[in-house]
């Protein structure tokens, strides 16, 4: 299993921040490895307080769920007793929070980390992880989960 390097996420928090002051946002960036693992958080001033670790939280779920947020909230919304538990495992170092600005880093079709953004609208967020992801030639497309979790197909 590979992971993303620290001047990889170093160059993604960059860009992102970039992306979220032409918004006009102070947003907290996350980058961590396939594990789930910090490699960097940024909280860049005027950012809230509480924002990067909600940026490291959608991080770790989009790191160790495999998928982004956004594909695991219905999941979520489905079995939240399940989704609870999951944040309880001895193991879990981290809450799983399903949400927008949760995606995970893939290159060459291997999950290499997760990216969290937190301090935007739940939109803002997840637009500039795609887009930063995006232009920098990260992989963004992932395959369907049911319900149950189960991938609904093989990996893109």
């Amino acid at each position: 299993m590979s992971n993303i390097s620290l001047d990889a996420a170093e160059e993604i928090i960059a860009a992102a921040h970039q992306r979220a002051l032409a918004l006009g946002k102070a947003v907290s960036v996350a980058v961590v490895d396939a594990g789930g693992f910090v490699v960097a958080v940024r909280r860049p001033d005027g950012a809230r307080p509480l924002t990067p670790d909600i940026a490291r939280a959608k991080a770790y779920t989009a790191a160790v769920m495999q998928r982004p947020g956004k594909m695991l909230k219905k999941w979520q919304e489905s079995q939240p007793v399940f989704f609870s538990q999951l944040s309880q495992l001895p193991g879990a170092s981290m809450p799983i929070l399903a949400a927008d600005g949760s995606v995970t880093i893939k290159k060459n079709g291997e999950i290499i980390g997760g990216l969290g953004i937190a301090g935007g609208t739940a939109d803002e967020d997840q637009a500039i992880a795609d887009e930063v992801l995006a232009a920098l030639g990260y992989e963004l497309e992932f395959a369907a989960w049911g319900v149950t979790g189960t991938p609904a197909g093989k990996e893109s």
